[in-house]
């Protein structure tokens, strides 16, 4: 019942596997005319990255990295991972730190696995302060 249920062969709630996923994704992205760079970007992701999981290429995804795709879509998290393909998604633009779903509530909501696997967000770029 939780995010990834199997390390080996990643299982998500809703979604057969990763490679659902990635084409729900891709499907979702060309649906607003974004190119990868531009989806990547807007939340915050790194380019290539994003690339690897639109292609199914990562065979692991943190819970943290699902949130912010589908904030990205201006979804939670559970509704990019259900088994129905949102019908309406808006864009939005990178996802603030007060944003944020406490992916430690979410990863105890799925179950055992992913509570486990739950870890703090790493501070983004944009959180740093400038230099003086």
């Amino acid at each position: 019942m939780g995010c990834l249920v199997n390390a080996k062969h990643p299982r998500l709630a809703g979604v057969s596997s990763l490679d659902a996923l990635a084409s729900r994704l891709r499907r979702l992205r060309q649906r607003h005319k974004l190119t990868q760079e531009q989806f990547a970007e807007s939340i915050g992701l790194n380019y290539k990255f994003y690339q690897q999981i639109e292609a199914g290429r990562k065979k692991q995804i943190w819970l943290e990295t699902v949130e912010r795709l589908a904030k990205g879509f201006g979804l939670e998290p559970w509704q990019l991972l259900a088994p129905d393909e949102p019908a309406h998604t808006t864009i939005r633009s990178r996802t603030s730190k007060e944003e944020m779903v406490d992916h430690r509530v979410v990863a105890e909501a799925a179950g055992p696995y992913v509570a486990k696997t739950a870890r703090k967000r790493k501070p983004l770029k944009s959180d740093r302060k400038p230099a003086r």
